[in-house]
């Protein structure tokens, strides 16, 4: 039974809001700042999962994420997509005209920077997080300052919000995953939707080669991620999700591509979320 969580951010953070919604009883949660923290309290069995996003509707893949998980050999044994609608807020009784700087997590502003073309007196600073900023304002009761954060945590930090739904396109989620140590619990009848990585030679048809046998095999590709292998100039690592409807497609699939690819290994084998 999972009962804590690691989760980068702190109480009103959209990790935060995840780790709510995606367990059926309550978790604990171990505040990181950093994704590097996230990782290091899960391997170190500080906790018993974490929480992770992979990816945004708006600004793309998180890459750092995918070689974290890589690196250090975690499981992947659920997702979560979550709305993620930003707000500004600030301290009480203040206007937008009042606000000199606005601090948030740099995907935040990247999702919302459209919104301040309007106000051009308002200098943005990247921070660590974004609940973190609005924590500040309200331990503080800083004025002239302005956080990018959900509605909860204007509600956690007593914050007004000043705009809502800022962001440059209204409908705007952000793909999470759960992490463990060990894999999956998940029976196999269950399991519809797969992570894997390999690595692929820079030479013609390397790639579709692959590619045709997940399809000849029955599996659907939502995502693929490129990453250069340093050490190995002129060769990829692939981040790959599939879903199927037949689990043994996928471990037919699986068989193929090991001997097709270098390098090849499961990150996870899980329930899809987005049905």
């Amino acid at each position: 039974m999972i009962k804590t969580v690691a989760i980068q951010g702190i109480k009103g953070s959209f990790h935060h809001i995840v780790s709510q919604q995606f367990f059926e009883k309550p978790v604990d949660c171990i505040d990181c700042l950093t994704f590097d923290r996230v990782v290091d309290a899960l391997i170190t069995k500080e906790c018993d999962a974490a929480v992770m996003a992979l990816e945004n509707s708006i600004a793309g893949s998180i890459i750092p994420n995918y070689a974290l998980i890589d690196k250090y050999g975690l499981h992947i044994v659920g997702e979560h997509y979550l709305d993620i609608q930003h707000n500004l807020m600030a301290w009480t009784n203040q206007t937008i005209e009042d606000i000199k700087e606005v601090y948030s997590h740099p995907m935040a502003l990247l999702q919302c920077k459209e919104f301040f073309r309007d106000f051009p007196h308002i200098k943005l600073v990247e921070d660590k997080d974004t609940a973190e900023v609005a924590e500040r304002i309200h331990l503080k009761k800083l004025k002239g300052v302005g956080a990018i954060a959900s509605a909860r945590a204007a509600e956690i930090f007593e914050l007004d919000i000043l705009a809502h739904s800022i962001q440059t396109i209204k409908h705007n989620e952000t793909r999470f995953v759960i992490v463990k140590r060990v894999n999956s619990e998940v029976p196999e009848d269950q399991i519809n939707k797969a992570s894997v990585k390999f690595e692929a030679n820079h030479k013609r048809g390397s790639l579709a080669a692959i590619l045709n046998v997940m399809s000849d095999c029955k599996l659907n590709l939502t995502k693929i991620q490129s990453l250069p292998i340093i050490e190995k100039p002129w060769k990829y690592a692939f981040f790959v999700d599939v879903t199927f409807e037949e689990y043994s497609d996928f471990k037919k699939a699986k068989s193929l591509i090991d001997i097709m690819a270098d390098g090849f290994k499961v990150l996870g084998e899980y329930k899809n979320a987005k049905l």
